[in-house]
């Protein structure tokens, strides 16, 4: 499994991701030198310096990893369930589920944890509401599941707009910033990390059969793998990790999308390096993207997502050239 060129890959990767924490410890509004940052994960520096660094900088920067990642294996978990390379975590209507749950939280005035709560609501209530009307009185299958989740993301976008039309102006920049991804009060970062290990780890041991589902489902049926049960199982692991990264960072495009087509480039579609390798990269993707959302106009900050989506749409253009241009 593991070649010459799969191991500079991951070693790159390994190598990126570590850059990129580091950076994000050493970099923002107040500067800390390489060495200060050093002497803060050690625990030589003052107090000022180590609570800076390891109690406000490193619970993001962790949390940019874990959603990063997050939003990778879910991506390609997606473009496997609904066989099409234009999937990513976003398309099922999830994220609009949690907008409009989190939007009508904030509108109500109510805390921090219950718009958190209702965001977690919304993405798997939309999740689920999806999958039953796609599924009807039949089996569903991929291009049913995909219209039905455009369909209800396009209704939840204008119920979106409509609560941004009627916000007073007070709630209105928490609501955009929510809406374009925020990672300022992202300092919880283990339940994120753990989820990204297991799902990580889970979607690497099945990789043979994403592999197979990957083909078609008659060709897994014929090599008796049971269809059915296993597209619910990814389909609930996409919708868990897409839900929790929601709820704790709001919405953040593209990375579902980029970071798995990016993968593949380089590896191919053996699942088996694409999921780990995907995780590694989506996580140093966001890592990059919130230290640039933090420093490039600090001491005030940009929202993270509109700074993945100027990263990934010209990537992705590039992509889809290079892809032409091959064939």
């Amino acid at each position: 499994m593991f070649t010459r060129h799969t191991t500079t890959l991951f070693a790159g990767l390994i190598l990126i991701a570590a850059t990129a924490l580091f950076a994000a410890l050493a970099s923002g509004s107040a500067d800390v030198s390489i060495a200060d940052t050093v002497a803060a994960l050690r625990g030589d520096a003052s107090q000022q310096i180590r609570t800076l660094v390891l109690e406000l900088r490193l619970p993001r920067a962790l949390t940019a990893f874990g959603v990063g990642g997050l939003l990778a294996v879910a991506g390609v978990l997606m473009q496997v369930l609904l066989r099409n390379p234009l999937a990513d975590p976003y398309i099922l209507g999830t994220s609009g589920g949690a907008a409009v749950a989190a939007l009508l939280a904030m509108l109500l005035g109510l805390s921090s944890v219950v718009v958190d709560l209702a965001a977690f609501g919304g993405a798997m209530a939309a999740t689920l509401l999806v999958f039953s009307i796609a599924h009807g009185t039949g089996a569903w299958t991929p291009t049913r599941l995909l219209l039905t989740g455009v369909v209800l993301a396009a209704g939840f976008s204008a119920a979106t707009t409509l609560l941004l039309a009627l916000s007073p102006d007070q709630h209105l920049r928490g609501m955009l910033f929510w809406l374009m991804g925020d990672l300022s009060f992202a300092y919880e970062p283990a339940r994120i990390l753990w989820l990204l290990l297991v799902l990580t780890l889970a979607a690497t041991l099945i990789a043979r059969h994403l592999n197979v589902l990957a083909r078609g489902e008659l060709q897994a049926a014929i090599v008796g793998l049971p269809v059915t049960g296993f597209r619910y199982l990814i389909f609930i692991a996409a919708s868990l990790a897409t839900a929790l990264a929601v709820t704790s960072v709001g919405v953040i495009g593209f990375i579902g999308l980029v970071i798995p087509h990016l993968i593949r480039i380089f590896v191919g579609s053996d699942h088996r390096i694409v999921v780990p390798a995907s995780a590694l990269a989506g996580g140093a993707l966001l890592v990059i993207a919130d230290t640039l959302a933090r420093t490039i106009l600090a001491p005030r900050q940009l929202p993270v997502g509109a700074l993945t989506a100027a990263i990934g749409v010209p990537l992705f253009l590039l992509l889809m050239s290079r892809s032409r241009l091959n064939r």
